[in-house]
């Protein structure tokens, strides 16, 4: 199994950190929220916890020691993510983690006080969560691991694995800011001779209709965007493509590690430790105002070879060399 992770900082921000940035840590025991969309049973949520737990540790932050990380896990509505932000905040945390768009939204809504630093899936700026990348000015700031032109890249990649794929289903939250992605998919269709079709999902029932209706016609493929949405039920997903031999492109390596075909995107167990370089930098005094938002450079690609089989797919050698994770 091979792997290659990576984020850098916007600008460089990492070379001019201040010296202040590295001052003592307080004697008292910092508090640390985390507003996680993932079930606490989910691996792949487990997962981007270690990462987040490796980093402050990495920068002498002790688990029940000087700091504790209060978390809320789970999937739910606007109002379950309202419910669970508030109960972070009964908690008088020094710090919120908000993973996922939606989270950040709701913990801007309900503080304009507590340091926030949020993983968002789109535009902060469009969204307002920031003024700009460079110079947040509020009490958010965080990494953007939303990159526009991976809509294009996925659909390249599903039809290297799968020639003969002439038609791709778009999986997607239609209630997630997805138009970029969308549109650069669309735009690359033709040249690879794909016809896209946008599906828009919510839940279980959703997706199942849509794998249905899509895995009964010959040369379809598939192409999930990533969304907790589309991810908590990545492996319903997955046990639909095998049914219908629907070759299938997630954009989070989870997905392949659970069977999918597939995936091309950041490397977000990474991301989570690069959120715990911004919560030590918080904790000993820096503002989010003053941090630039975090921006992906570079991509991880995973191949399962034994879903590959199943479908009757070889996989080229080039996408065998240039993958980070190959699973046998």
């Amino acid at each position: 199994m091979m792997r290659r992770a990576f984020i850098t900082l916007l600008g460089g921000a990492a070379a001019s950190w201040p010296l202040a940035s590295h001052a003592q840590q307080p004697d008292r025991v910092r508090r640390m929220g985390v507003l996680m969309l993932y079930p606490e049973n989910d691996p792949e949520g487990q997962l981007r916890a270690t990462a987040l737990r490796n980093g402050l540790q990495k920068r002498g932050w002790a688990v029940g020691g000087n700091i504790e990380i209060d978390f809320q896990w789970g999937l739910g509505d606007a109002d379950w993510i309202r419910s669970a932000g508030a109960q972070l905040l009964r908690l008088a945390p020094d710090v919120i983690l908000a993973n996922g768009t939606p989270a950040a939204r709701t913990m801007q809504q309900v503080t304009r006080t507590v340091p926030v630093i949020f993983i968002a899936g789109s535009d902060p700026v469009v969204d307002g969560l920031v003024m700009s990348l460079a110079r947040p000015g509020g009490n958010l700031t965080g990494l953007y691991v939303f990159e526009p032109s991976i809509g294009a890249k996925l659909l390249e990649l599903l039809k290297e694995i799968a020639p003969h794929v002439a038609r791709a289903a778009i999986l997607f939250n239609p209630d997630a800011k997805a138009a970029s992605w969308l549109a650069a998919a669309a735009a690359v269709a033709p040249r690879f001779a794909v016809e896209v079709i946008e599906a828009p999902v919510r839940d279980s029932n959703e997706i199942e209709a849509v794998m249905v209706q899509w895995g009964r016609q010959p040369n379809n493929g598939l192409i999930v965007l990533p969304d907790p949405a589309t991810n908590a039920h990545r492996k319903l997903i997955n046990e639909l493509a095998a049914r219908y031999q629907l070759p299938a492109i997630h954009a989070l390596s989870g997905a392949t590690r659970d069977g999918g075909l597939m995936s091309y995107g950041v490397d977000l167990p990474d991301v989570f430790r690069q959120a715990a370089a911004y919560a030590d930098r918080i904790l000993k005094g820096d503002k989010p105002a003053d941090l630039p938002v975090q921006l992906p450079t570079k991509f991880e690609l995973a191949i399962n070879l034994k879903t590959a089989k199943a479908l009757g797919l070889i996989v080229p050698n080039a996408l065998m060399v240039s993958a980070d994770e190959v699973i046998e």
